[in-house]
């Protein structure tokens, strides 16, 4: 059972790195907001490394809940790899404007570490969907296997080029962009019963 006084400290400390930077907050710091001691801190976390580490998990997994409910719910694996491609594209476009960039404000390295933690649990979850579709014959083992990298690929490249973009301006433009590139990867994983 996860402890309230666990989840509270990590949220508080997450709170103080985005306001104060992880540097110049103190494990005083964190338990003077969390109206808590450095006794009760210290009986969850042996430092302010490992109350980081925490917030690095925590981030990372809010990231991928929504794909986890995806993956095990009872959709075909042609269903359920639509809505996690239309979930990642949508993260993306809410992550530009978003906690994980205040998060961590100019401290690329750190969000790149939440952002490989989340892509390693994104890939796993992944497998759990094509697998499903090569076994019951929904999915192209061949093509299945080539899509993990490839989808990381693609939406890195996706990314990149929405955060060059004004996204109020080309609103319509990404929604029929993110569209198409889920009925490309959808059509290209698919079974065929012929040789390319």
């Amino acid at each position: 059972m996860v402890s309230k006084t666990r989840e509270k400290l990590i949220d508080v400390a997450r709170q103080l790195f985005v306001k104060n930077g992880i540097e110049n907050t103190t494990m005083n710091d964190i338990a003077n907001a969390s109206d808590k001691g450095r006794r009760t801190i210290y009986t969850y976390f042996k430092n302010k490394r490992d109350i980081y580490n925490a917030v690095i998990e925590r981030e990372s997994e809010r990231l991928v809940t929504n794909l986890r409910e995806i993956a095990i719910s009872q959709r075909t694996p042609t269903e359920k790899l639509r809505l996690f491609l239309e979930h990642r594209l949508a993260l993306m476009s809410d992550n530009r404007q978003d906690t994980l960039r205040s998060f961590f404000t100019f401290e690329y390295k750190r969000i790149g570490r939440v952002r490989r933690l989340a892509e390693a649990k994104v890939n796993e979850i992944l497998g759990l969907i094509t697998a499903e579709g090569i076994s019951d014959g929904s999915f192209d083992k061949e093509q299945a296997e080539r899509l993990s990298p490839l989808i990381s690929a693609v939406l890195h490249g996706v990314y990149t080029m929405q955060l060059h973009d004004n996204a109020d301006d080309h609103h319509g433009d990404e929604q029929s962009s993110n569209r198409d590139i889920i009925n490309f990867i959808i059509k290209g994983i698919k079974y065929q019963n012929h040789v390319y």
